[in-house]
């Protein structure tokens, strides 16, 4: 299925806050961990949107706000046009079939003490209506049968699989009520990089066969390059850059996207001696107590005093106003269009120093 220009998901000034207590019985609150300050993105229907970063940066928590297994501290998420946010009971419980999860760790999701049958059926028991009793069984290995197991290990255990067999276990119980949006968080991250491929695959099959919109999260930039129609770079809580694969990858705008690209390994020695990798100095800082300002500038060669003062908002870079619709390339940057990635320094190792003002 080719990605079209009709929105599945909007997602709006996404907010999660964990509050920070001290207290036993009378608590009170010290501070906050900004697990998400801020993120807006579009889904479109048979899109496959790819969000990176580092650990940390928020990605697993959009996951889990977009499946309504976390409540947003503000915000909004409009599935189709409806506004799922402050949805309850019967109407949460709707949305949810639509938009499944696929898990991280394919050893720790599934219940070690079910049948793969009960695992893949377990939604069925949530919601009846999808399936009748006598179809359950003929359904499951169905499922088993299109993520490419054998449909008569409905009586196995998890234990008696591969890593790679359970996340197909994980894929086939996502898929059993027919969603139109897989979330999938990390899915690969566990497996070794051969069965990788091989998952990767999977979802990229299943995609056009269910017609089905992906939301793929993942720190390897490589394998979300594979998989994705646009990419989402995120940093400290926010979306810093956004655009087609092929821009970010190959144009990149924003310095800490430009960062991460230069550290991806590349297979050709003679464009590997060429290129010069940005080494960004300084930790990542504390969700607790985020900069003023632009949240990357601490650890920025591009840093002024600009940087501080003002908040850079997620926009179209000139070079970029040309491309329309959900194809549009946003950085989130004040000096996005300035063409060199880093400034002059003697051959050899390329190590930034990025202390911004204030």
């Amino acid at each position: 299925m080719a990605p079209t220009t009709e929105p599945i998901l909007e997602v709006s000034g996404l907010v999660k806050h964990y509050p920070l207590t001290r207290g036993v019985l009378f608590k009170k609150q010290i501070g906050a961990v900004k697990a998400v300050d801020g993120v807006d993105f579009t889904l479109h229907r048979g899109e496959t949107l790819g969000i990176v970063g580092e650990s940390g940066c928020g990605k697993s928590t959009v996951a889990k706000l977009l499946c309504s297994l976390e409540r947003p501290t503000a915000g909004s998420i409009r599935f189709k046009g409806e506004d799922i946010t402050g949805l309850s009971g019967r109407a949460l419980k709707a949305v949810r079939r639509n938009i499944q999860m696929v898990f991280q760790d394919p050893y720790t999701s599934l219940n070690p003490r079910m049948t793969v049958g009960d695992i893949v059926g377990e939604p069925y028991d949530i919601h009846p209506e999808a399936a009748p009793k006598g179809e359950r069984r003929r359904r499951v290995q169905e499922l088993l049968d299109v993520v490419g197991l054998d449909p008569d290990y409905v009586n196995r255990y998890p234990h008696q699989f591969s890593g790679g067999q359970r996340q197909r276990i994980g894929i086939a119980r996502g898929l059993a009520l027919r969603p139109e949006v897989i979330v999938a968080d990390e899915p690969v991250s566990a497996l070794d990089v051969s069965v990788q491929a091989q998952v990767i695959n999977l979802l990229d099959r299943l995609q056009s066969e269910f017609d089905l919109s992906y939301v793929f999260i993942a720190h390897d930039l490589s394998i979300v390059r594979h998989i994705s129609d646009r990419v989402g770079v995120m940093y400290l809580g926010r979306i810093v850059e956004i655009g087609r694969d092929a821009e970010i990858y190959d144009h990149p705008t924003h310095p800490y996207t430009q960062a991460l690209l230069s550290a991806v390994p590349v297979p050709d020695p003679e464009a590997r001696a060429q290129r010069e990798r940005i080494i960004l100095t300084g930790d990542v800082p504390s969700p607790t107590a985020i900069p003023s300002g632009c949240r990357f500038r601490t650890r920025c060669w591009k840093a002024q005093r600009r940087c501080a003062q003002e908040v850079p908002a997620l926009a179209v870079p000139e070079a970029f106003r040309g491309t329309a619709g959900p194809a549009a390339h946003a950085s989130a940057c004040h000096f996005a269009q300035e063409a060199a990635p880093v400034p002059p320094a003697p051959p050899g190792e390329r190590r930034l120093n990025g202390n911004g003002p204030g």
